[in-house]
């Protein structure tokens, strides 16, 4: 928008500015650091503040200054309205509406001094440009960061922030650009009518402008879930990029390097408060990525039981890299941030407890339930998502167990963070254990014993029992159950051993033993079996306890190294005497 017509009339001179005229001038004006020479008849015309202070401070000599300091908008705005005053012509667009405004408040350009005046042709140009176009509503905001306090007084943040909400909602996919908008200079540039996605374009504004926006959306309840958690991802991607690279270039956040860390917790709680609550808006990964940023930041407590609390709910989307969460406190020595991911299990076995409860009392209800007392049924649908999460475990436990400062404790909590039934196999359990030995070569006999206890041998393949039976890091105890299962497997397959796979022959080959058949070909376990389970009913289980001794597992390799069995069996060559005796 273009008002006025006279040419452009104003020059410097020796650092002063002037405007070419014949009429000489009667009136200094000092903005900042730059004085003008100017003449009073056609300012005081329209400018009530210059008319106040010149009549208040009157001055014999023919030439009466004026100074005034902080003038919003600076010498730009002021010169756009000495030149209004003047006639001279000058162009409105979304760059320059916000001083120009400011400005023209601050010399009380307004329609009691004259009509038509600045302010009025600027909120004309305001309502009927501006707010109707989207670029120049975003453009608009952001010109008002130098101006807050004045842009919230004169309404000119709200009406734009309003401007865009109702047209989000008008169409949350995709909004209309106008057809022409202005640039940085007030030319009007011609566009072809597009539809954009509005998250993109949302994401330029500042963190403030961009939460009232987006909680305008989420209050309006025309915009589905899904696409407000899309924007908010769009917004954290380019307002957060750098976050794990710094904290890995060892800064802290008090460094030089980071004077913004206190902006950027700000931000990301912001976001953090803008979530929908509404699940799977946003992917379990993304709310990981948040808590990650939460941890580096060292954002408040409540926003960090939050992310755990939303991604507990949505654990069976993530990915072993997702719990990577860099420990950043000075009370572990961790590489990773165990305690954050035990608390996010807790919240997920305790969810998981609930909806099984209201799946068992809704059966109860309709008439059609049978589930044993205690128990969770395996034919529920929490028990897949337990089993996907007990695959994430395993494979976070493997990565961990590598870290020689990760305690025992710990690592035993996070085992035994998930309920039996998840795992329908235990190898990757047994991977992790494995690492977590070869890391740690100072437990104890009684350390590895506890360590052990989750694990299954039933539940590993045959590539895992054969790993395992060489283990030199097992405790003795597992090992006699890992041979035990395997010969137990074999007989209920078939009653021969020559009937095992060809790995398990290989391992029998190689220490110097052919496979023979059972004394018995059928599935009911043999006496010196029933003997071992009546004996020690946990390893009928296959589970460990903490508080055994060895006693139980050397009676079982003498008894099945007893006559009343074969000499050839698994039990009888794979055990090496130099394993027994290493093991006392």
């Amino acid at each position: 928008m273009k008002l006025g017509s006279r040419p452009d009339a104003f020059y410097s001179s020796n650092g002063v500015r002037s405007i070419s005229s014949d009429i000489r001038t009667d009136l200094i004006i000092q903005v900042n650091e730059t004085r003008y020479l100017l003449h009073k008849f056609p300012l005081l015309s329209k400018c009530l503040k210059l008319q106040k202070d010149c009549s208040e401070n009157p001055e014999s000599s023919h030439l009466q200054m004026i100074e005034l300091p902080d003038f919003p908008g600076g010498i730009e705005a002021f010169e756009l309205c000495v030149k209004f005053c003047y006639g001279i012509a000058v162009t409105l667009s979304a760059y320059n509406i916000v001083p120009a405004r400011c400005a023209a408040k601050y010399l009380q350009m307004t329609e009691d001094i004259e009509k038509g005046n600045l302010v009025y042709k600027l909120e004309v140009f305001f309502n009927s440009c501006i707010l109707n176009g989207w670029k120049d509503c975003i453009v608009t905001l952001h010109t008002t960061k130098p101006f807050q306090l004045l842009s919230e007084e004169l309404g000119i943040t709200s009406r734009c922030i309003e401007s865009l909400v109702s047209k989000v909602l008008s169409n949350p996919m995709k909004v209309s650009v106008a057809n022409n908008h202005s640039n940085k200079k007030g030319e009007i540039e011609e566009t072809h009518k597009t539809k954009r996605w509005w998250g993109e374009d949302l994401s330029e504004l500042r963190i403030d402008l961009y939460w009232r926006t987006m909680a305008a959306l989420k209050s309006g309840r025309k915009v589905p879930p899904n696409l407000i958690g899309d924007a908010l991802k769009i917004y954290t991607s380019k307002w957060l990029p750098k976050i794990s690279n710094f904290f890995e270039n060892g800064s802290g956040l008090n460094s030089e390097s980071d004077p913004s860390g206190s902006n950027s917790r700000m931000l990301l709680e912001s976001i953090i408060t803008l979530l929908p609550i509404e699940s799977n808006a946003v992917s379990c990964s993304f709310l990981l990525k948040l808590l990650k940023a939460v941890n580096m930041l060292q954002a408040s407590d409540s926003s960090k039981l939050e992310l755990a609390r939303r991604a507990s709910a949505q654990l069976d989307e993530a990915k072993v890299c997702d719990l990577m969460i860099p420990s950043v406190s000075n009370d572990s020595d961790t590489i990773y941030d165990i305690d954050i991911v035990l608390n996010i299990l807790e919240q997920f076995m305790l969810q998981s407890q609930i909806q099984q409860t209201e799946r068992t009392l809704q059966s109860a209800d309709n008439g059609d339930y049978e589930v044993e007392e205690g128990c969770i049924s395996s034919s529920s649908a929490v028990t897949g998502v337990t089993i996907k999460v007990a695959q994430v475990v395993d494979g976070y436990l493997q990565e961990i167990a590598r870290d020689v400062n990760v305690p025992l404790s710990k690592f035993i909590a996070l085992t035994e963070a998930i309920p039996g039934f998840a795992r329908l196999n235990h190898d990757d359990l047994y991977r992790a254990i494995d690492l977590y030995l070869k890391s740690h070569p100072e437990l104890n006999k009684s350390e590895r014993k506890y360590l052990c206890r989750t694990l299954d041998c039933k539940k590993l393949s045959l590539e895992a029992c054969m790993h395992a039976a060489q283990n030199e890091l097992l405790p003795l105890r597992v090992v006699v159950q890992v041979l035990f299962s395997e010969q137990a497997r074999a007989a209920m397959a078939g009653g021969q051993v020559t009937g095992l796979p060809h790995n398990i022959k290989a391992l029998l080959a190689s220490k110097g033993t052919e496979p023979s058949p059972l004394s018995t070909a059928t599935s009911t376990p043999q006496p010196h079996y029933q003997w071992l389970m009546s004996r020690n009913p946990s390893v009928s289980s296959s589970k460990m306890k903490a508080d055994e001794d060895d006693e139980s597992a050397l009676n079982v390799k003498q008894h099945c190294l007893s006559p009343s069995l074969p000499k050839k069996t698994m039990f009888g060559k794979l055990w090496s005497t130099n394993r027994v005796e290493s093991q006392k």
